[in-house]
């Protein structure tokens, strides 16, 4: 099976973005998981920093831009999850942590860095 043609929506855009912050020198702590019910698209780390990052692909103008997709809403729950996910992990106290948008707009990839 092709990525990103059946299986789970946004899996290949997912890829892609774990392979963009891996050629920029961040080590992929975790890709999908879950915590306090609501996934974590990818956590990454480099030195210091701890990004959790949502990524959002609309394959076409028509279905809108992906950004609008990480409401308020959709920020909270990735807050919480984020806090739940570092709770269980105290040897990552004092890292700064940030919140990334991917957005991939027909196949191309924009980065907002600490998007919220």
């Amino acid at each position: 099976m092709l990525p990103g043609r059946g299986g789970r929506p946004g899996l290949a855009a997912e890829r892609r973005a774990a392979w963009w912050y891996r050629l920029r020198g961040w080590r992929i702590l975790g890709a999908n998981v879950w915590a306090a019910g609501n996934e974590l698209d990818l956590i990454a780390r480099r030195g210091r920093q701890l990004r959790f990052v949502e990524v959002k692909e609309k394959r076409g103008p028509n279905y809108g831009d992906p950004l609008e997709m990480v409401t308020g809403e959709k920020q909270r729950r990735l807050r919480r999850a984020a806090t739940a996910w570092l709770a269980a992990r105290p040897d990552l106290d004092g890292l700064t942590v940030a919140f990334d948008v991917i957005a991939v707009r027909e196949g191309e990839l924009q980065r907002v860095e600490d998007a919220f």
